[in-house]
């Protein structure tokens, strides 16, 4: 589909303050990057579209728009945070060019980084972060997927000889769904269990070659490729397997745990609970980028079908001769327009989850409340977002009509593409329920082992104000809930105060019911029956939870804007977003009694109205998503007359 708009000064503004503080790293990408870089024409077969991925990867690298969160000396070009904010811009691409520099730089080159020292860095980043050395990241196997404590693959100490034994025992142990293992992989950095004199160390990571120059597979390692899938053609997923495979012991990533030259083992961390969950821990930024990807495709898609929606016409007015434009018609408003709303939510909500990231990145270790609590975050912000992203391209997709179904408008590619995202960096479901561990249990007495039973028997002590710590717009909010509270009650519908109460209410009696229904649940004769049967609240808690953590961070964008004029358009757009949460949750707050009747369909119109409202906008509003204009031209034919 053909966009020819030049961006309104609006738009304009609305994209500076929803960039925030990478507004200059985005920028960047809008101003340097083609669309013939990152747009990948939806007729390539797989094996075109691969090479094409591979070489774009290399080329964004060669640019240094995808090399940030590496030590500069290896050449790595800015922090962790610019890192997410790079990849997100990526997404709005191509998701196979943002997924494969992914696994390349986020995933192989993240585990060098974050769990090897200063000969693994000098030694192989160089290479990984040209991707003159293309890696996997071989964590999942095929009979262990999320539960990566349960790997089978072992790696074991050879004193002897100095070397490590890698072994995939079983067929089971095979390691599965690895992008760049079916095609492009030289290296992985392969996930087993570490034993050393007999001794088990837990999981550890091993750097291995896996193919020669050639592509053929080294002694010992058999690859597979997985071949065509349902989205992400440009990206070479495989499976590895190892027949007692040696590397020098060197190839350990030994920054939580290593071998020294007499044999022994040696770890700053005693605990194995604790040095799984702090290696892992140290790879929070993949799901953090995933979350934010999906996202991205998510605002590429709206600005598609908004645009659409804006040009095509469909029946006459009556007494009129002119037809309707889509937008005009409420039930089309209703279906793209609160969903514009919730980018600039998540938007601002991802912003300030990167700059998270950062400040535990600098914390390097000394603050391991906060690292918990980004993981937490993160977890929650992958689900949310990468949920929202399917159901919503989808809608888009629908929403065009005849022409959505087109490859060349670019949105059956993304729904293709963006599909794996709710399932990989962990899946939603499970990630949901490590959120809501996190909200039931005191982080410290979390930190260890986390089975169903020990989580139940521990809710006794809920985290009470680390529950409701706020974010960093804590006293904005205090003051907006204070002005709330004094408002008539006819009144408190619009006000911002009384939207965070909803949100809170909902947070707070959800996570109390919930510990409530664990702690009775640990009583119970058939405890893992009891506690099972609680998993579907535990998800209404965690989403309840994030919900509260992404309005608070739209409230914290709208005060750092000083625009005046902006400032005043993001306020609805966050209203539109904030009702439209409440009224998608109405049941529940009806069930609690928490308003009646006649107010939720006082804000099922409320709803409306702000649909109408910024209608009028609409342009602007997805000119503020940040998709650059050229991105949205396919390399083939665009879509017919019937929309210009």
């Amino acid at each position: 589909m053909t966009m020819t708009m030049n961006t309104t000064a609006t738009g304009e503004a609305l994209r500076r303050a929803l960039d925030g503080p990478f507004h200059e790293i985005k920028q960047r990408w809008r101003n340097e990057v083609d669309g013939a870089d990152v747009v990948r024409d939806p007729a390539l077969s797989m094996e075109e579209a691969r090479d094409w991925t591979l070489e774009r990867v290399k080329d964004l690298a060669a640019r240094h728009l995808v090399t940030a969160g590496f030590p500069a000396a290896q050449g790595g070009s800015g922090t962790a945070a610019e890192s997410c904010a790079h990849f997100e811009m990526a997404a709005l691409g191509d998701l196979s060019v943002t997924i494969k520099s992914g696994v390349q730089h986020g995933l192989f080159g993240g585990a060098i980084v974050n769990l090897g020292t200063t000969y693994h860095h000098e030694t192989f980043l160089p290479d990984a972060i040209t991707v003159k050395l293309p890696g996997a990241f071989a964590m999942t196997e095929l009979g262990h997927g999320s539960d990566v404590q349960s790997l089978e693959t072992t790696i074991t100490y050879l004193p002897e000889t100095d070397e490590l034994e890698v072994n995939s025992p079983t067929s089971t142990a095979t390691k599965a769904y690895l992008g760049n293992a079916g095609r492009d992989g030289r290296m992985a950095a392969v996930f087993g269990q570490l034993y050393v004199d007999g001794e088990h160390h837990g999981v550890h990571v091993v750097l291995v070659a896996i193919r020669d120059e050639d592509g053929n597979d080294l002694p010992g390692v058999t690859t597979g490729d997985q071949g065509h899938k349902g989205g992400l053609l440009g990206v070479d997923n495989g499976t590895l397997s190892f027949d007692h495979v040696r590397v020098p012991r060197l190839m350990l990533l030994d920054r939580y745990g290593g071998i020294d030259a007499d044999g022994e083992y040696h770890s700053p961390i005693s605990s194995k609970n604790a040095r799984f969950f702090t290696m892992l821990g140290t790879l929070v930024r993949g799901r953090i980028c995933v979350g934010g990807g999906a996202a991205s495709a998510t605002r590429k898609a709206l600005t598609i079908a908004v645009n659409y929606a804006d040009r095509r016409r469909q029946f006459r007015q009556p007494g009129l001769g002119e037809e309707i434009l889509l937008l005009d018609y409420r039930t089309h408003q209703r279906r793209l327009l609160p969903n514009v709303a919730r980018a600039y939510a998540y938007g601002f909500a991802q912003t300030e989850l990167a700059l998270q990231l950062q400040r535990v990145t600098d914390a390097a270790g000394a603050d391991p409340q906060a690292s918990r609590e980004l993981e937490t975050r993160a977890a929650g912000m992958k689900a949310l977002q990468t949920r929202w992203a399917n159901d919503t391209i989808q809608e888009c997709r629908e929403a065009c009509g005849g022409a959505g179904y087109m490859s060349d408008n670019g949105l059956t590619l993304l729904r293709q593409d963006a599909d794996v995202f709710a399932t990989f960096e962990g899946d939603n479901t499970v990630l949901l329920q490590l959120v809501a561990k996190a909200l039931l249990l005191d982080y410290k007495a979390s930190w260890g082992d986390m089975d169903m039973r020990g989580t139940a028997q521990k809710t006794a002590r809920l985290i009470g104000s680390a529950v409701m710590e706020r974010t960093t717009a804590r006293s904005v909010i205090e003051r907006l809930i204070a002005s709330a509270d004094r408002k008539p009650e006819a009144d408190r519908l619009s006000a911002r105060g009384w939207h965070v109460q909803m949100f809170e209410f909902r947070e707070q009696h959800t996570i109390e019911g919930l510990a409530r229904r664990m702690r009775t649940a640990a009583k119970a004769e058939d405890s893992f029956e009891a506690i099972n049967a609680c998993q579907p609240h535990m998800l209404e808690a965690a989403k309840a939870h994030i919900d509260r953590i992404v309005l608070e961070a739209f409230i914290g964008g709208i005060e750092q804007c000083d625009d005046d004029y902006i400032k005043a358009l993001l306020v609805k757009v966050c209203d539109l977003y904030a009702l439209a949460t409440i009224e998608a949750n109405r049941a529940w707050f009806l069930e609690h009694e928490v308003f009646d009747p006649k107010r939720s369909k006082a804000i099922t119109a409320a709803v409306d109205e702000l649909c109408a409202d910024l209608r009028g906008k609409s342009r602007e509003l997805v000119e503020g998503l940040g998709v650059p204009e050229g991105w949205l031209t396919h390399a083939r034919a665009a879509i017919p007359p019937l929309i210009g």
